[in-house]
């Protein structure tokens, strides 16, 4: 974190948004540049987490670490390229959901047991970390995150299996035995001295594929393990299919193997929804779906649901929230025949996270990344598309924004249903009590927001949207239904005192929960 201001006070914001989970490439490939490919990779990967960065490379006898704080491009350079050769590699951008973000966190997370070592990259977060590493006889404090602790469990079970394996097999049997223990979120890239590992949980909540690289005869000149299909893309890998939910992939000189150690009654699939709303970029494909399209369709959806209400004056304009908006706002004007322009401008340099030196630029800090076009926006009726509204913080400021340019009226309308409960899958968003939705009805949302009207896109139009309707989504964020058992202690963290547990409730009960609270944190 930089350093505060002299003599100033400095508040850190944040863009008030769901925060990434992380990504994690991998890389095998023999006579191939696999840092470099790894470097591509991971710039691919760079919107999936943007506090760290780090890759593995191993030349068949020893793995060397390079990680650091900050962005793929701050973090590596030609030079610090150069020196990693060899024919396999891991690596990983993070954003933290678990564990701070210090360079101790930075990943790959690596371990030398003696006779083997062996690094990994985990994109998730386990809801059964402090049981596990309790069972483990792990004091308090040592274990820094859940992926931390996943590397000292693999560590631990090797070193209890004794001696090295002829078979030079040992991460891969610890796998087989260590896996099934874990519970939650996790897409895994791990590797040895040899071998190239993929893991993605029972529940499949975080995205992990699979690709091939081709030599000039077309023959398999390398294999290539990606969280999405765009870091396949750059480095010219051929899309093969994504990892199954509670599939483990094992890449070496023999070629590709899957196995799968989890029992088939923990087989469920629940991809994360909102990879398809927020998470993933445009250009990627998740279950066999262009995500592009999928955004372009909950638009279409979202104008026949909640259409412009009509008006006597005023030319009618669809803008949307850049970046994500962007597609769900072309689905909106085609399917709703207004027409489609840009009504904000976007700072590209600044991150999700960004230093506000007084009380006038903590209270305007959205201006810092957006900025209004005067000229497109005056004298119109806006249809403003957003993905989400987490805390409500950019969208009531974007739509004082747009007044203050001279917009007639302003009509939210958002891709995603209401978010109400916290994610514990590996999505970051606060407390209960920090959700607009949890708190305030759609009336009260909108009043708050001082938007003329606002309309969320419905939850079965969504996932119809996806294209992939039958395929199996985690939806907890919106319904309070986890598919994975959540532990009272990690509920007690992020769930306010008077909220009900979110699992074994009668529905109907759930809902009346807190929903005419204004929190004092976002009082008008």
């Amino acid at each position: 974190m930089r350093p505060p201001l002299v003599g100033t006070p400095v508040a850190i914001v944040e863009d008030d948004s769901p925060k990434e989970a992380c990504g994690v490439f991998g890389v095998y490939g023999p006579g191939l540049a696999v840092a470099q490919l790894t470097f591509l990779g991971l710039y691919a990967l760079q919107h999936r987490g943007q506090e760290s960065a780090g890759m593995a490379v191993s030349d068949g006898e020893t793995i060397v670490i390079d990680k650091d704080m900050g962005l793929v491009s701050n973090v590596f350079n030609q030079r610090r390229l150069a020196p990693l050769t060899g024919h396999l590699a891991i690596g990983h951008t993070r954003y933290s959901t678990t564990g701070s973000s210090t360079w101790r966190n930075a990943q790959p997370v690596y371990r030398d047991v003696g006779h083997a070592e062996f690094a990994l990259g985990h994109n998730g977060n386990l809801v059964n970390t402090s049981i596990l590493a309790e069972e483990a006889g792990m004091l308090a404090g040592t274990v820094a995150s859940d992926s931390d602790l996943v590397a000292e469990l693999l560590a631990t079970d090797i070193r209890a299996e004794g001696g090295e394996r002829s078979d030079g097999r040992d991460l891969e049997q610890a796998l087989l035995r260590v896996l099934p223990r874990l519970q939650g979120a996790f897409s895994l890239v791990l590797m040895d001295e040899g071998h190239l590992v993929g893991v993605r949980d029972p529940n499949g909540f975080r995205p992990l594929c699979l690709g091939r690289l081709d030599g000039d005869d077309g023959a398999p000149a390398g294999w290539v393990l990606a969280s999405e299909t765009p870091a396949l893309d750059v480095v010219g890998a051929t899309f093969v299919r994504e990892l199954e939910p509670g599939e483990m992939v094992v890449i070496d000189a023999a070629g590709e193997r899957s196995l799968h150690p989890f029992p088939s009654g923990r087989i469920d699939p629940t991809l994360c929804l909102f990879e398809f709303v927020y998470f993933a970029r445009s250009d990627s494909q998740l279950y066999g779906q262009s995500v592009h399209l999928a955004r372009q369709r909950m638009g279409e959806l979202l104008a026949a649901q909640a259409p412009l209400p009509p008006a006597a004056t005023g030319e009618a304009m669809v803008m949307p929230v850049p970046e994500s908006g962007v597609p769900a706002a072309q689905g909106f004007a085609r399917a709703s025949g207004i027409p489609y322009g840009d009504g904000l401008v976007k700072n590209r340099y600044i991150g999700r996270t960004f230093i506000a030196p007084s009380q006038q630029l903590r209270t305007d800090a959205v201006r810092m990344k957006y900025n209004p076009l005067r000229d497109n926006v005056v004298g119109k009726r806006l249809v403003v598309v957003d993905d989400s509204i987490v805390r409500g913080t950019t969208q009531r400021a974007v739509v004082r924004m747009l007044r203050e340019a001279g917009a007639l009226e302003v009509h939210l309308r958002i891709m995603s249903p209401p978010y109400r409960w916290p994610c514990f899958y590996g999505m970051d968003t606060g407390s209960r009590s920090e959700l607009l939705a949890a708190n305030l009805s759609v009336e009260e949302i909108r009043n708050y927001l001082a938007a003329d009207s606002i309309a969320y896109l419905t939850e079965d139009r969504l996932v119809e949207a996806t294209g992939a309707s039958g395929a199996g989504f985690c939806r907890a964020c919106l319904s309070g239904d986890y598919p994975v058992p959540v532990p009272v202690a990690l509920r007690g963290e992020v769930l306010a005192a008077n909220d009900m547990p979110p699992s074994g409730l009668d529905r109907a009960l759930r809902a009346d929960v807190g929903e005419h609270v204004v929190p004092a944190s976002i009082e008008a």
